[in-house]
C-alpha cells in the first residue's frame, strides 16, 4: 500500500487552486486507472482534499517536480537518506514516521495515479449541499412517526369507549320506558333481570373460548421461542481488543477488504491478524494525537513480541449444516459488505444486524436483481433469460434451490 503518509510531502490542504503540471494527463482512462491504483494502496491513509491519517494530496504536481514525486512515492527512506533535503525536510515535519517503499509501481502506474490525484473526484458545492435541501421530502416519506400511531390509536380507544357509554344510556332509558307501559309478567321480569357477571365466567360458551386463547398464546408463544433458537441478532460480545469500527471504517474509510482479505477469493472473509493491525500500527500508537502508546494497541504489540495471537470472539456465525461464499456474493455478485452485516462504519462495537436466518437468505434472493452489467459470469444466464420481461433475480439462477446452502 502506498501506506500511512504516503505522499508526505504534501504539507498543505483546504480548497486552493494548484497549477497542476500539463505532463499529468487528465483523460478519463488515465484518472480511472489512478482510481484504481489510489484504492488499492492509498485510500487507508489518504483523501485527496482533505487531511486523514496523512495530508491532503491534491496539488502535488505544483509543489514537487513529478520525476522527485515518483522518487518519494517509489522508495521515500532512501530519498531522506541520501541527504534530499525536501525529503529530510518533510519526514521532520511528520516525526521522522515511515513509509514502505513502492518499487513494484511502474512509470504509467504513477502517472495514472497523479492523474487522479490531480483532477478526480473533485467535490461539487452544489452536489454536495443537494441532500440538505432534500431532507425535509425524504423524511416526509419515512412513514407515520410511532408517536402518531400511538395517538391514533388512544382516540380509537376512546370512541370505543364513548360508544359503550351512549349504548349504556340508550339501555337506561329503553328500560325505563318499558316500566311505563302495561306489559305481562314474563316480559317484565326479562327487562328488570339483574346482570350477574359471575353466570358469564361459569358457562360454557366463556370456557370454551377463554381455554381456545389460552392453548393459542402458548402454542404461539412455543413456536416464537423455537423459531430463535440458533438466532443472535444483535449479538456483541466483548473483544480482547476495543477494536473501533467506527473510527477505521468510518472516519479513516479503510475499506472492510483491507484487513478481512478473504472476502473476495474465500468462502471466509478471514479475522485479521495482528501483523495487518501492524501495516499502520507500527506507526500509530496512540489516537487523537496523544502522547505514548494506547492501551488497545499496546495489546497488539504485545500479541506480536510475544507470537501469540489476538483471540477474537467471532459475532456472525452460521450453522455446520448451511454454507455460505462471501467471494460469490462480493466478488461476482457485487454486494455490498452493509447489505448484511448493517452499518458497519457507524459501530462503535460490532453486533449481528441482521437476522441471517434461513427465511431472511430466501427473502434476499427473491427480491435482489443480478447485477449482471459487464459481469462474464452471468453472460449464459442473461442470454437465457432473455426472452422474459422480469428483471433477472437470484432467484432466476437457482438460488432458492436447496442445494445451495444444503448439499
Amino acid at each position: 500500500m502506498l501506506s500511512t503518509f504516503l505522499l508526505l510531502f504534501i504539507l498543505t490542504t483546504g480548497t486552493q487552486v494548484y497549477a497542476v503540471n500539463p505532463d499529468v494527463s487528465n483523460s478519463e482512462e488515465a484518472i480511472s486507472a489512478g482510481k484504481t491504483i489510489f484504492n488499492a494502496n492509498c485510500r487507508t491513509c489518504h483523501r485527496l482534499d482533505q487531511k486523514n491519517v496523512g495530508p491532503a494530496l491534491r496539488g502535488v504536481t505544483d509543489r514537487h517536480s513529478i520525476d522527485w514525486t515518483k522518487r518519494f512515492i517509489r522508495n521515500s527512506q532512501a530519498l531522506i537518506a541520501s541527504g534530499d533535503a525536501e525529503a529530510v525536510a518533510i519526514a521532520k515535519e511528520f516525526n521522522n514516521l515511515a513509509m514502505p517503499a513502492h518499487e513494484f509501481l511502474t512509470d504509467d502506474d504513477l502517472m495514472n495515479l497523479l492523474a487522479y490525484i490531480e483532477y478526480g473526484d473533485k467535490a461539487d458545492p452544489a452536489a454536495a449541499a443537494a441532500p440538505t435541501a432534500t431532507e425535509g421530502a425524504a423524511a416526509a416519506g419515512a412513514g407515520i412517526p410511532s408517536e402518531y400511531l400511538t395517538v391514533i390509536l388512544g382516540v380509537l380507544v376512546l370512541v370505543l369507549f364513548l360508544i359503550l357509554v351512549v349504548l349504556g344510556l340508550i339501555i337506561s332509558i329503553l328500560t325505563k320506558y318499558l316500566n311505563n307501559q302495561k306489559l305481562d309478567a314474563a316480559d317484565e321480569e326479562f327487562i328488570n333481570q339483574k346482570f350477574e357477571i359471575g353466570k358469564i365466567f361459569k358457562s360454557d360458551a366463556f370456557l370454551i373460548i377463554f381455554t381456545t386463547l389460552l392453548v393459542a398464546f402458548v402454542v404461539k408463544t412455543a413456536l416464537d421461542e423455537l423459531y430463535t433458537v440458533g438466532v443472535q441478532q444483535g449479538y456483541a460480545p466483548k473483544q480482547p481488543i476495543a477494536f473501533s469500527h467506527q473510527l477505521h471504517a468510518g472516519q479513516y474509510e479503510i475499506p472492510c477488504q483491507y484487513c478481512h482479505t478473504g472476502v473476495e477469493i474465500g468462502k471466509s472473509a478471514n479475522i485479521p491478524s495482528a501483523n495487518i493491525c501492524m501495516n499502520c500500527h507500527a506507526h500509530i500508537q496512540n489516537v487523537g494525537g496523544k502522547e505514548g502508546i494506547s492501551t488497545e494497541i499496546q495489546k497488539i504489540y504485545n500479541a506480536v513480541d510475544n507470537n501469540q495471537p489476538i483471540e477474537w470472539v467471532r459475532i456472525h456465525n452460521l450453522p455446520d449444516l448451511s454454507y455460505f461464499n462471501h467471494a460469490q456474493h462480493v466478488a461476482v455478485g457485487g454486494i455490498e459488505c452493509q447489505t448484511c452485516h448493517g452499518p458497519i462504519q457507524e459501530m462503535e462495537v460490532v453486533y449481528q444486524y441482521s437476522a441471517l436466518t434461513m427465511g431472511w437468505c430466501i427473502d434476499c434472493h427473491r427480491t435482489t436483481n443480478v447485477n449482471a452489467q459487464g459481469n462474464e459470469y452471468y453472460d449464459k444466464l442473461v442470454q437465457l433469460h432473455s426472452g422474459s420481461k422480469q428483471a433477472l433475480k437470484v432467484k432466476d439462477i437457482g438460488g432458492l434451490e436447496c442445494a445451495k446452502c444444503h448439499y
